[in-house]
């Protein structure tokens, strides 16, 4: 029986995804919450965590779910991987390979999109451009060849993968800039609203768009802390600190629900003093009645209509909602975040130094 190549594969996978410009989503975490077997003892259901079920000459067939492959809807191909431990009992499971999207037997199952019901992009205005789509990968005795099969039958080594080269750190990097970038939208919003609101020179606000604009600086230290401390590995290259990385992660995880908290405790609910839909301009008399009494002395009613509905977007919104949860786990729930920092943490120097400090402290001589 032929084996798989490995590394072999996943350079030529990297080669042919390079050359052709190939879009690639993944899906690397077993099914939320309906994995073990133990759980469902005695009832007769297959086992929904995605797994080799054969293997022949030609390669193995896979089936099973993984979550979240974002994008896939647009990808051209889906790569299927392990972020989560897996023990020898699984090793089935350690399966890390790539297919087309259109490989027999594969599907992905989507959530609705959320852009469907954004008539106009001044209802909307994340939701119509920022949406992307969810999907759970589903595998019904897909057949996958060994060309393109990277690992399999090793549950510590498909984590590894990730873990010990800068694949992990280059991603995770990335989402730390993206959020620092996020940030100064939400802080330049909420001086805007209280701009619009006559309510921005009210010192207990100035309080709160300083603490705003503080934890976004914070962000951005963290980010540039993990550039100015590189590392040089692996040999001739420069990857971003992986404890800052790791750290920065944990921040965003812990800081976001209470930063979009605080624009929310900014709007009121002046969201919802808002017409349902920008339509209401196409109505000359609906139009002046709204310019009328909608604007302020700081903006026009129009103006402030689109202002708070960017707001909606991001604190009420089926889409805001979405990012509620992406926030504190895309890269993993608080467990795993906070375990890549105690893997990275330089525990021995930590102890070093209250080891050195308890060894200089004189204790009494024993009386005779």
């Amino acid at each position: 029986m032929s084996s798989p190549p490995g590394s072999a594969a996943i350079s030529s996978a990297i080669t042919n995804m390079r050359k052709n410009d190939l879009y690639v989503s993944f899906a690397v975490t077993p099914p939320s919450g309906i994995r073990s077997r133990e759980i469902f003892a005695g009832e007769a259901r297959d086992d929904p965590t995605l797994q080799v079920v054969a293997e022949g000459d030609d390669g193995v067939t896979i089936s099973g779910m993984k979550m979240l492959a974002t994008g896939a809807a647009f990808a051209d191909e889906v790569w299927i991987g392990n972020l989560t431990p897996i023990d020898d009992k699984r090793a089935g499971e350690s399966i890390t390979c790539a297919l087309p999207v259109n490989t027999p037997g594969v599907s992905f199952w989507a959530r609705e999109p959320y852009e469907r019901h954004a008539r106009h992009e001044a209802d909307y205005p994340l939701s119509f451009r920022f949406d992307e789509t969810d999907t759970v990968l589903v595998c019904d005795l897909v057949k996958v060849p060994w060309e393109r099969v990277f690992l399999h039958n090793n549950g510590a080594m498909s984590r590894r993968i990730y873990i010990e080269t800068p694949a992990n750190c280059y991603q995770n990097h990335q989402s730390n800039v993206r959020f620092w970038t996020k940030m100064g939208l939400i802080v330049g919003l909420a001086s805007r609203m209280c701009q619009a609101n006559g309510v921005d020179r009210i010192p207990a606000v100035r309080e709160t768009l300083g603490r705003l604009a503080a934890l976004e600086a914070t962000v951005g230290g963290l980010v540039n802390g993990q550039i100015e401390a590189y590392e040089p590995w692996p040999d001739s290259y420069a990857t971003p600190n992986r404890r800052i990385m790791y750290a920065t992660l944990n921040w965003c995880q812990e800081h976001h629900t209470e930063i979009i908290d605080a624009l929310r405790t900014l709007a009121g609910a002046a969201p919802l003093q808002m017409p349902a839909s920008i339509d209401l301009v196409a109505d000359p008399e609906l139009k002046d009645r709204f310019e009328r009494w909608w604007r302020t002395s700081s903006m026009p009613a129009l103006d402030r209509l689109k202002l708070y509905k960017l707001v909606w977007d991001l604190i009420g919104s089926e889409f805001a909602g979405r990012h509620m949860l992406y926030e504190r786990f895309y890269a993993g729930n608080s467990i795993i975040v906070r375990n890549q920092s105690d893997r990275e943490a330089p525990w021995e120097t930590f102890h070093a130094t209250v080891d050195g400090l308890l060894e200089r402290v004189q204790t009494p001589n024993s009386s005779q």
